[in-house]
């Protein structure tokens, strides 16, 4: 029972963080966006995609391997600290590199300093203290919730106030770094055990070796959510990026914000209840229910008066997404809901189903992408990740009812 008790507190801390955040990233992007201008957002898109994309091809899944470890995690501490500052240098000097070939492919020359600058982030990242995984690791999700709800206004409150008073798209990245600093002082101050300079041969190795494969799922993740800002930013400029990022925002926060801590507490939930295949269906169909009624209710609010939301939240200067804006709220609707399933195939270790229906919707998106975006520009891009998701669809249904046949007993 007190098992029971410690896992309904931690998703309910859990789901209070992820709403916290999101609407802390909503409303700051209103903000920011009455300050800063559709080719600064754009800029500012180019440098994180190269900055997650190296994060994606260097991750070593240390938190899943502190999580995994049974008891204490003091053994891995150490080791884990220095291959989190040797990958966090290694990307930071890749970006320092790559950054005028960055600028370049995606024909924006401010992308330049802006990369530079934010080679400082995967850098000091390198330093936190790893033993911040414990809040995970021992369900202590009121502590994290703290934790990580300070650090990010506090990221947010920077990037804010510096772009209020210099209109510097910089000001976004320096909020970046000023999170990671006060990141770095609190896992210190607050967190036990400290790491110390010390490599144990055995588990640096093991570090490594286990880390493989979420290095290879990292990179289909990465491709699925970026593909199209990629696209969008190389055929046709950073301003075209920063209007096509912004709609993309808009469309999911309020939708996907939904399904996506939905589908956080319903999978703990799932996995305990996965055995009795007749409750499993009912949860499962009760949360679509709730997911579909609040998810096509705000996406019909979105498709109806997209002109008046956009003018009135985001100001004139972006009137140039309201197209698009219509196609991905229906992009985000369909996200919203067959999400949903993802978390269902998770709970009975069918991670395969996830990882085809994913494959699905990226050779979909990769097919169409570039030929749409020429004829059509950004709103080109919204029907290609709309295509995307409406032929994953049958298989992701496909899945699901096979899960409920009793498919799940199969060995993944």
């Amino acid at each position: 029972m007190g098992y029971t008790k410690n896992v309904i507190t931690g998703i309910s801390w859990t789901w209070a963080l992820s709403f916290s955040t999101k609407a802390i990233s909503f409303f700051s992007i209103i903000l920011l966006a009455r300050i800063l201008s559709p080719s600064q957002f754009g800029v500012y898109g180019i440098a994180m995609l190269i900055m997650a994309l190296l994060e994606t091809l260097t991750e070593t899944g240390i938190n899943v391997l502190l999580i995994q470890e049974k008891g204490e995690i003091e053994n891995y501490l150490n080791s884990a600290w220095i291959v989190s500052i040797i990958r966090g240098i290694f990307i930071a000097l890749s970006i320092l590199i790559l950054a005028p070939f960055v600028s370049v492919f995606f024909h924006s020359p401010g992308s330049l300093n802006v990369l530079l600058l934010l080679a400082v982030v995967p850098f000091l990242r390198g330093f936190i203290n790893p033993s911040e995984i414990k809040f995970q690791k021992e369900l202590n999700f009121r502590k994290e919730f703290w934790y990580r709800l300070i650090i990010f206004f506090f990221g947010s409150a920077v990037s804010i106030t510096l772009a209020f008073l210099t209109h510097s798209v910089n000001s976004l990245i320096f909020g970046l770094i000023g999170g990671v600093i006060l990141q770095i002082i609190f896992s210190f101050l607050f967190i036990s055990p400290k790491p110390r300079f010390s490599i144990d041969r055995q588990y640096f190795s093991g570090i490594l070796n286990r880390g493989k494969w979420v290095t290879l799922s990292g990179i289909f993740n990465y491709l699925f959510h970026n593909f199209d800002n990629i696209v969008v930013g190389r055929i046709l400029g950073a301003t075209n990026l920063g209007l096509y990022a912004m709609a993309y925002n808009i469309s999911m926060l309020p939708i996907t914000g939904v399904s996506d801590v939905i589908s956080k507490v319903t999978f703990p939930v799932y996995t305990i209840i996965s055995e009795d295949r007749l409750r499993l269906k009912k949860a499962f169909l009760k949360t679509l229910f709730f997911v579909s009624i609040i998810s096509i209710s705000f996406g019909t609010i979105l498709i109806l008066f997209p002109y008046e939301i956009v003018k009135v939240v985001l100001g004139q200067k972006w009137l140039g997404i309201v197209d698009v804006l219509r196609i991905l709220v229906i992009f985000g609707v369909i996200r919203a809901i067959s999400g949903l399933s993802s978390a269902l195939f998770l709970s009975v270790g069918k991670q395969k189903y996830v990882t085809i229906v994913t494959l699905v919707s990226i050779v979909s998106l990769a097919i169409t992408i570039v030929p749409l975006v020429i004829t059509y520009g950004i709103y080109g891009a919204g029907i290609s990740a709309l295509i995307g998701s409406l032929v994953a669809l049958p298989f992701m249904s496909y899945y699901t009812v096979k899960v409920f046949e009793g498919g799940y007993y199969e060995k993944s």
